[in-house]
């Protein structure tokens, strides 16, 4: 009989990163949590478990990203629901949201999140922010269902979501539009690392800058006088995104940091 012990002595699992990833996989199998399973290294898998594991532990050798396997991922405040259809959300656009945040600080905004994949800063903002009017729009339909799946999970979820590309499906004006646009060219090595997911999220002309500098030029059509445009984008293209906002009529720009020290978004006001 197999145990968490045996597992966790295996060779596959001598990184620390592996070493989550087996105790989050066993937990999966197991319905106990990873605190348990580490307390307890004696803890016995049945037969049927031993080959649940065996199989998502091969997906995970195989190089698919951990959150697809378990289909969730924490997110700010939140546990979304991911799949292939949407990109992993990651620790660095929290630094988007907090920027959203401290931007609209004691008001009462509508905003739009274009491009919003799983949900997760709309749906952040929406949870600390329930006065808030917010607009989630995706081009994906697939990627949209995602995001009203996991804005069904929630309470307190003023979003209205909206199919279609970028700014097509707003109507009126907002207080702040923020995205996380594919900002990655296509010939950057590190797509490799990101080949499960998807890549029409990821990837963009003009050395990834085509669709942040198609939103820097039209946001001023669907924004209040003194709205706000928040951006994320590569950790080299700080400079070249915030030429695009002051071309476009922006002032008071400026870019922000990720959790990393990385140049990771710019924002600026109309």
């Amino acid at each position: 009989m197999v145990t968490v012990g045996d597992l966790k002595a295996a060779p596959l699992w001598r990184e620390p990163l592996d070493r989550e990833a087996l105790y989050r996989l066993l937990s999966r199998v197991t319905g106990k949590t990873p605190t348990i399973l580490t307390a307890f290294p004696e803890t016995a898998l049945s037969a049927d478990q031993q080959a649940a594991f065996n199989a998502l532990a091969d997906r995970y050798r195989q190089g698919e990203p951990l959150a697809y396997i378990l289909g969730e991922q924490a997110f700010w405040t939140l546990n979304l629901t991911v799949t292939p259809d949407v990109l992993i959300p990651r620790p660095d656009t929290e630094c988007v949201v907090e920027a959203v945040l401290e931007s609209g600080k004691g008001q009462v905004w509508r905003v739009a999140d274009l491009g919003t994949g799983s949900g997760a800063i709309a749906l952040s903002l929406a949870q600390e922010h329930p006065e808030w009017s917010v607009v989630a729009t995706d081009a994906s339909a697939a990627a949209l269902a995602v995001a009203r799946g996991n804005a069904a999970a929630l309470p307190r979820c003023n979003i209205d979501f909206r199919l279609g590309s970028w700014f097509e499906p707003l109507d009126g004006r907002f207080h702040c539009i923020v995205s996380n646009p594919p900002y990655i060219a296509d010939d950057d090595p590190h797509m490799t690392a990101l080949a499960h997911e998807p890549r029409s999220a990821l990837v963009a002309p003009l050395q990834g800058l085509a669709d942040i500098d198609w939103l820097t030029a039209h946001a001023a059509q669907y924004l209040h006088p003194d709205g706000w445009l928040v951006i994320e984008h590569g950790w080299r293209q700080g400079e070249a995104v915030r030429e695009l906002f002051r071309r476009s009529g922006f002032r008071d720009v400026t870019t922000g940091y990720d959790y990393g020290g990385n140049p990771r978004y710019t924002r600026g006001q109309l």
